[in-house]
């Protein structure tokens, strides 16, 4: 009787046996979760695997360091921006990118992304680079220079603000607030950034 009760709690209890692309995914998640609360110091293989519930060799089988995984868990979660917004507007087009970008920052990718740029050292740093201009840096980029184009197009922007100088101030002034003053992006922060910094860079002079 014992027994039988002991197998039906065991039973009830386990998780499912996962294979392949389910427990990748399972693993690459469990990742994500353990980046973003212990961070990229706190975070061990062994953790992962028992917040994934499966074996530590199942883990180190796929991903054979702590690199390997971090960098594929934040390729495969990071989220994706792919789409400039278009209201007719450089100030809201620009305003509505920022708020997405911010989305990204926060959410759980984002803050595992927050934990490896903070916590890792420059060689660690290094092995996710390419993730980090990848997935973060160049779609960013990509849509501020459409909402930029677009803007010229329509004689909202002045014909010289396509460079590199204005391309880079929003991920760097969101970038240095975030990780400098520890600070966070509300609404009306994104409004004073683009109404004071980037509607006067970009704005056309009068004839």
């Amino acid at each position: 009787m014992v027994t039988s009760r002991w197998t039906a709690a065991t039973a009830r209890t386990a998780s499912p046996r996962r294979r392949g692309a389910v427990l990748e995914r399972a693993i690459l998640e469990a990742a994500l979760e353990q980046l973003s609360t212990v961070g990229w110091n706190g975070l061990t293989m062994e953790g992962v695997a028992a917040r994934a519930q499966t074996g530590k060799a199942a883990v180190y089988r796929r991903w054979p360091s702590k690199e390997d995984l971090v960098a594929d868990a934040l390729k495969a979660g990071l989220p994706s921006l792919t789409e400039a917004p278009d209201f007719g507007s450089v100030r809201e087009d620009l305003l509505e990118l920022c708020r997405r970008v911010r989305e990204a920052m926060f959410s759980q990718p984002g803050f595992a992304l927050r934990s490896v740029l903070y916590e890792c050292d420059a060689a660690q740093a290094e092995r996710f680079h390419a993730v980090i201009l990848g997935g973060v840096v160049e779609p960013t980029l990509h849509l501020l220079r459409e909402v930029i184009h677009r803007g010229m197009e329509r004689g909202e922007v002045r014909p010289d603000a396509a460079n590199a100088y204005v391309f880079d101030a929003i991920p760097a002034m969101m970038m240095y607030r975030s990780k400098v003053c520890a600070s966070e992006w509300s609404d009306g922060d994104l409004e004073e950034m683009i109404d004071q910094l980037m509607v006067p860079l970009l704005r056309r002079e009068a004839v």
